[in-house]
Parts: C-alpha cells; structure tokens; sequence
C-alpha cells in the first residue's frame, strides 16, 4: 500500500521499517506471518491520505 502510494522505505531499524514521503514519515512493526493490528492500519492508511492531501496543495499549504 505505502510503496503503491509513493512512500519508499528510508530504513530498517530492528523489527521496524521507516517509510517517508514528501516529510510524512510511517513507522511499521514488520513480523512475518504476523498481521497489523487494526489501529496501525488506521494510521497508514491515514498516513497515505495525509500524504495526497499535501500533494494535491490540500489542507496545510
């Protein structure tokens, strides 16, 4: 979803990947075979919102 968005990985840090796009920066627990909890979801998925808002000259600019 975040590459799909834009977002590359800047980093890896432990079991966490650093994403950045455009100063938007998402912070993602990676475990295999494991799943997101629903909160963070709710947080990329509001990341990448953010993230077309700002591109777009949205709210903030």
């Amino acid at each position: 979803m975040l590459l799909k968005a834009g977002f590359r990985m800047v980093r890896s840090k432990g079991s966490h990947r650093i994403y950045m796009k455009d100063g938007i920066r998402i912070v993602l627990p990676f475990h295999t075979g494991e799943m997101l909890h629903p909160k963070i979801v709710k947080q990329v998925l509001k990341g990448i919102d953010k993230s077309k808002n700002e591109s777009v000259g949205g709210p903030g600019r």
